[in-house]
């Protein structure tokens, strides 16, 4: 079963309105509030499943651009040894994890000027996305959390949204962002269950907005008709 077909998560629509002079109670964290949940089933392709949150922010730096590839958003960081060396698969330690396309990635970096194609031992850099969804089922009146980073996925429904803004010229805005998650393996995986998302956006100075949830839902309860 396939649960995610594309590396990248869709962005779907982002609405920004700027203002003149921010009102006293825009944050500078961003703040946001649960907009709407949507499962969009779509035939001979992978099914979406939409978030929306509205969105509040002073500055107005909320977005990640094309180009927004350097520290502090880059996708990973090297694991390294002791004294400054990458650990490829070959020469792991005991406490590495086994391979997994997570925390594994067949890489051609450039050692002392020469091209080595290796798999090396990395760790995602969270800063990279700037939306963050966390899953959870609802079972006996308790949540449980669905992990998606460990076996047998493998996988993270975090993920970028692009720069709201055109440029860099600070000011207060507030809209609403629409973030869908494709995968094949939604029914499959979650069926009847009863599902909660939470869900976090940053700024480009790594600001955390609040936590939002969505209210409990099933797949059939909020398919578009």
């Amino acid at each position: 079963m396939k649960v995610k077909n594309y590396l990248g998560i869709l962005f779907l629509a982002t609405a920004a309105i700027g203002c003149v002079s921010p009102p006293e109670n825009f944050p500078s964290a961003p703040e946001i509030s649960f907009s709407r949940v949507e499962f969009v089933p779509i035939q001979g392709a992978p099914d979406s499943l939409i978030v929306s949150v509205d969105f509040k922010d002073a500055e107005g730096d909320l977005g990640l651009g094309p180009r927004d590839f350097n520290p502090p958003f880059q996708p990973f960081d090297y694991v390294l040894t002791e004294t400054g060396s990458r650990i490829s698969y070959s020469n792991r330690p005991p406490d590495a994890p086994s391979y997994n396309p997570r925390d594994w990635r067949i890489l051609d970096p450039m050692l002392d000027n020469v091209t080595v194609r290796d798999t090396l031992w990395i760790k995602p850099n969270p800063d990279h996305n700037n939306i963050f969804v966390r899953f959870f089922i609802k079972r006996g009146g308790d949540y449980q959390e669905f992990v998606w980073e460990g076996p047998p996925y493998y996988t993270t429904f975090n993920g970028r949204f692009p720069r709201i803004l055109t440029d860099d010229r600070e000011r207060a805005i507030e809209g609403n962002i629409s973030y869908g998650m494709l995968s094949s393996g939604w029914q499959a995986i979650f069926r009847n269950d009863t599902i909660r998302l939470d869900v976090q956006i940053q700024d480009r100075q790594l600001n955390r907005s609040n936590t939002v949830s969505t209210p409990d839902f099933t797949l059939n309860q909020v398919t578009r008709r």
